[in-house]
């Protein structure tokens, strides 16, 4: 018998298509607490606030020019 896992948006509690969707993870700074982590759908995970963030490493040389 198969199982399906259907994710639902902790912040509206609407489910998440396949292929959609966000985590949002929070670590603290002092290391005694535990990180948080939340499921959220396109829509409540473009509204959270915060800054975007670069990506790592080097240009590809195609971009770099």
């Amino acid at each position: 018998m198969a199982k399906k896992t259907i994710l639902v948006c902790d912040n509206c509690g609407t489910e998440v298509a396949e292929g959609k969707g966000a985590t949002m993870r929070v670590t603290f700074v002092d290391a005694r607490r535990a990180s948080k982590q939340a499921d959220l759908c396109d829509d409540c995970a473009a509204s959270m606030p915060g800054a975007t963030v670069a990506r790592r490493g080097r240009r590809p040389k195609a971009a770099a020019t």
